[in-house]
């Protein structure tokens, strides 16, 4: 969605000023980086700092300083090469925003993805790949880059963050947590399409190490604690969220793409279930999938087809097409799609003819269409090798004397089909001449038929398929006597589509480098247990439930501790040593625990002059017990959660008890809060004035009448 920076938008580049000139260090983080390998080990940085902050920090070394408030928001920027010839630079922005700048503390990612029982935390850092609307904005300043990012502040809030259609914006905590919140490929109106963004994104959360520490679940109770002190704090996993709302033509493409691939789009990139809407779990969605994947073909047309005889007609163009036998409905879905992909786009010489009639050519679209014969002739008879343009050129002036239709033509013919063929142009990067080829797409159809016109298949009438199977199978089949499974499609479809939000597990063994540490230090894992100030047994377990208080009530823990932190210490270093670097640490990252003190060794059981290497080996888990001086009680440890105490109470006929990003409505005697969509309130109505939830209203019946 930015502008190619071609000789006549160059003031793009000038009206972001990323040329800096000052000291050397400025003009070091002047340089371009290619858009492809930015984010990779050693590109631009080599990411072995033990922690996220350390990570983040490193790589903003070679980025500009392009706005450093007084209210303390920081925005750097990276300028990514995307391609040399033709030549397309875009801008990477990354704003660091303070918890103070924030207008609410509380992340409603973290709410609807189902972690908002972790702690705030002091900072966020927002990775933009910005619209052309955002660049805009800056258009109407001039001067220095400073000043134009000026222009994006309003009361201290970067409007740049808020403004909506960013090729891609991303947002970690300090802490390591990490949410995609938007990607927008070339349907948009991006210059990047949805796979080159998605790979930036996975190459940024790889080196950036975001991170998320998982309590693994305990069905059976005995030995408990024996196993809770085995495994305390059980697995270190660093993961990334996203919401996927992404629609093509009307289609929900987590649906299309779940029965086609059993996964999201995303998932290509490994994301998977993370959390259900309206009480889906896990369990319910899996199992949605593969009740419409393995669907018989023809068990749906003998029960649709006397109804709908357009979706016979359908099967049977894509049976003939394949070359393997398509059985289930999963197959079809699969095998269209990847038809999808490797067919051209249709861009046919005569559309272009007329397009160019209706903009006042001189040449009349009989003149235009026999240019275009000459020319794929003169094509073919290079045997498929790229040629210049004035090859093709002169090649063709043997038959057509205006050059100035050739001209126009050639100009016009780039990466477009005609017949059989794709005629592709390329700028070749050595002589910096254009050339042309020629490519045969016949192939693109597995089937021996495929030379006869009426098994061809165009990719327009493919995508209308799609959409007609999308809409009458699995969206709004008609209800047909006997058929009482199409209402079993409908449910799936709708467990598969109130699934959104799917998590990517970054997890993986910690590199040598990070557990020897660096300067001859050694590293630790470690996480902290808050205690109450009124005693030293009683534990703050609302937020998170320790292994004290589950040994104590014979129940597993399943709620999220914070996560570990990696400390790098001297081999020396004693217990006291450690207790002041996680102090320092969890203090820079949470903003709850800015008074957090360390008071006991925790699972270490030793006293402060012990060598902590002679207690725990390099790599260990330690687990340190503390309070927080200003922490008076629970509603302070609510207050310091992702989860707005604000909000108020959830539960839902559905099953739902948290947030989830969905519509809800409040009753106005017991104010606990339900979907819209359960209590029977449409989305495209207005949720009424009065409301009262059905328990209300049943005990207001009930209630005795005055006299």
């Amino acid at each position: 969605m930015l502008e190619i920076l071609e000789p006549a938008s160059i003031k793009v580049k000038a009206m972001l000023n990323v040329e800096v000139i000052g000291n050397k260090k400025r003009k070091r983080c002047g340089r371009i980086f290619r858009f492809k390998n930015f984010g990779e080990p050693g590109y631009p940085v080599m990411f072995t700092g033990p922690s996220f902050r350390e990570n983040v920090s490193a790589l903003l070394e070679f980025a500009n300083l392009e706005s450093s408030l007084s209210m303390g928001v920081s925005i750097w920027s990276f300028q990514l090469e995307v391609h040399h010839h033709p030549p397309l630079h875009i801008f990477l922005f990354v704003i660091e925003e303070p918890i103070e700048a924030a207008l609410n503390r509380h992340c409603k990612h973290c709410q609807y993805v189902g972690w908002g029982n972790h702690f705030i935390c002091n900072k966020k850092y927002h990775f933009l790949l910005p619209s052309k609307e955002a660049l805009a904005t800056c258009k109407s300043c001039e001067g220095c880059c400073d000043a134009a990012i000026a222009t994006l502040m309003n009361n201290g809030k970067s409007q740049l963050i808020e403004l909506q259609g960013h090729m891609m914006h991303g947002v970690f905590h300090s802490n390591g947590f990490g949410h995609l919140v938007c990607v927008n490929g070339l349907e948009t109106g991006s210059n990047l399409a949805g796979n080159q963004i998605m790979e930036f994104w996975n190459r940024l959360c790889n080196g950036l190490q975001a991170r998320l520490v998982i309590l693994q679940l305990y069905e059976e109770k005995k030995n408990l604690k024996e196993r809770l002190i085995d495994k305390f704090v059980l697995s270190c996993d660093r993961k990334v969220s996203l919401n996927d709302t992404s629609q093509k033509r009307g289609m929900e493409l987590r649906l299309v793409n779940g029965v086609a691939h059993s996964a999201p789009w995303f998932g290509r990139w490994g994301y998977k279930f993370g959390r259900g809407s309206f009480g889906v779990t896990q369990s319910m969605y899996h199992k949605a999938i593969e009740a419409i994947r393995s669907l018989p073909l023809y068990l749906l047309t003998h029960h649709i087809g006397n109804s709908n005889h357009e979706i016979p007609i359908i099967f049977s163009r894509y049976q003939t097409l394949s070359d393997q036998s398509l059985v289930t409905l999963g197959d079809l879905f699969y095998y269209m799609l990847e038809l999808k992909s490797r067919l051209p786009r249709e861009t046919s010489i005569g559309a272009s003819s007329n397009a160019m009639a209706e903009t006042n050519c001189r040449w009349s679209p009989k003149r235009i269409e026999m240019a275009t014969r000459v020319i794929v002739e003169a094509l073919k008879r290079t045997e498929f090798r790229w040629i210049s343009r004035q090859q093709v050129r002169d090649a063709a002036r043997a038959y057509i004397g205006d050059t100035g239709l050739l001209d126009f033509v050639l100009k016009s013919l780039g990466n477009h089909v005609v017949g059989n063929y794709l005629v592709r142009r390329s700028l070749n990067p050595v002589t910096k001449v254009l050339e042309y080829c020629l490519e045969d797409i016949s192939n693109v159809y597995p089937c021996k038929k495929v030379k006869e016109n009426k098994y061809k298949i165009t990719r327009a009438q493919l995508i209308k398929d799609i959409h007609y199977l999308y809409k009458y199978i699995l969206i709004d089949p008609k209800p047909v006597i006997g058929s009482e499974f199409l209402s079993g499609i409908t449910l799936a479809s709708r467990i598969i589509l109130d699934t959104k939000y799917f998590i990517r597990d970054y997890s993986g063994e910690v590199p040598l480098e990070v557990q020897l540490g660096s300067e001859g230090k050694l590293s630790l894992n470690c996480t902290i247990l808050l205690r109450n100030n009124a005693g030293p047994d009683e534990y703050f377990n609302k937020a998170r439930i320790t292994y004290v208080n589950a040994v104590a009530l014979n129940a597993g823990p399943d709620e999220y501790l914070p996560p570990y932190e990696c400390i790098q210490l001297k081999s020396s270093a004693t217990v006291n040593d450690l207790k002041v670097e996680v102090e320092r640490n969890f203090r820079e990252i949470y903003w709850g625990l800015r008074s957090f003190v360390v008071e006991s060794s925790g699972n270490l059981n030793a006293n402060g002059t012990e060598m902590v290497f002679g207690l725990i080996e390099v790599g260990g888990k330690v687990v340190l017990e503390g309070w927080c001086g200003d922490m008076m009680g629970m509603n302070m440890i609510e207050q310091m959660c992702e989860n707005d105490p604000n909000i108020g109470i959830v539960d839902c006929s559905c099953g739902t008890k948290e947030d989830d990003g969905e519509r809800m409505v409040s009753c106005d005697i017991c104010e606990i809060r339900q979907h819209t969509r359960c209590v029977g309130i449409p989305n495209d109505e207005q949720v009424p004035h009065i409301f009262l939830c059905k328990r209300c209203e049943q005990e207001i019946v009930l209630f005795p009448s005055l006299p």
